[in-house]
């Protein structure tokens, strides 16, 4: 039963003053209390105190995210830990996450309520930061993790393990290890396949590599994949989601596993190629 709903926004004025007080007076009808977080506060100067988005993820029980893929994908890291169903509303461009239109928004919301909406779950991941045996960081990511190189053109040199057996060593400019849900991101521009996102399992796509034998890779997503970067020369990046991450000292080692915390997304009544062939544009000419 959905008790309390909280909205997360990207911060655009215009969309979230048009589409946020109707939204809050039709779950207000419905005694459905409503909570925000900073970003939506913030832009509406009216309503409930604003809150971080971790915080909100554990007083609510639907958050709603208006915005594009990049709004979802900081909600899913921020709340995912409280297992929130995610009702994501495109305002964005491309939305291959945000998927539900703002026409599709309210007889969504009466599916949720009388318990018929459609679902998806989707795997997580979680890279961790070794140094010298011993971990200086973990980070969760609904898309990806990216390794690249910093400011200079040089290519880098690393060696990519799965389940301590050695793939081989790689020279490129970097490394991205996506889930299903991230293989029509990143992974996607540099080459790698579409992953239907029911599937449990990891796609590890080298980024323009010297040799044209290095070949994306689908691997089980219960496999243990490990990054070594002792041969790079220069100075390397780890992003999560393009959004957060971290620099990497000198023989520090990389751990990306399947992440015990998901992403529950409410979905429209469409079939995911359905999706695909819309936002891709399959058969258009």
């Amino acid at each position: 039963m959905i008790r309390t709903a909280g909205i997360i926004s990207k911060p655009i004025r215009e969309r979230i003053c048009d589409v946020v007080p109707p939204l809050l007076q039709w779950l207000s009808a419905r005694q459905i209390d409503v909570l925000f977080d900073e970003e939506t506060r913030g832009c509406l100067g009216f309503g409930p105190e604003g809150m971080s988005r971790a915080a909100l993820g554990a007083k609510i029980d639907l958050a709603i995210v208006l915005g594009g893929d990049g709004t979802l994908l900081s909600a899913a890291r921020a709340i995912a830990v409280h297992d929130v169903p995610i009702l994501p509303v495109n305002l964005g461009a491309l939305g291959f996450l945000t998927s539900v239109t703002l026409d599709e928004l309210y007889p969504l919301l009466e599916e949720i309520l009388s318990g018929k909406c459609h679902t998806s779950v989707r795997m997580m991941l979680d890279a961790e930061v070794r140094s010298n045996g011993t971990s200086s960081g973990r980070k969760c990511a609904l898309n990806d993790a990216v390794a690249n190189k910093g400011a200079l053109a040089r290519m880098l040199d690393f060696d990519v393990y799965v389940n301590q057996d050695h793939i081989g060593r790689y020279r490129a400019d970097g490394l991205i290890v996506a889930t299903p849900t991230g293989s029509t991101a990143y992974s996607l521009a540099a080459g790698g396949p579409i992953v239907d996102p029911e599937l449990d399992a990891f796609v590890v796509t080298p980024i323009c590599p010297h040799m044209l034998t290095n070949r994306p890779i689908v691997i089980p997503g219960s496999a243990r994949i490990d990054l070594d970067f002792a041969a790079a020369e220069e100075p390397v990046y780890v992003t999560l989601d393009g959004q957060t991450g971290f620099q990497l000292k000198a023989k520090d080692r990389v751990t990306i596993t399947k992440s015990a915390k998901r992403v529950t997304l409410v979905r429209p009544n469409k079939a995911y190629f359905e999706i695909l062939r819309s936002k891709l544009r399959w058969g258009e000419r």
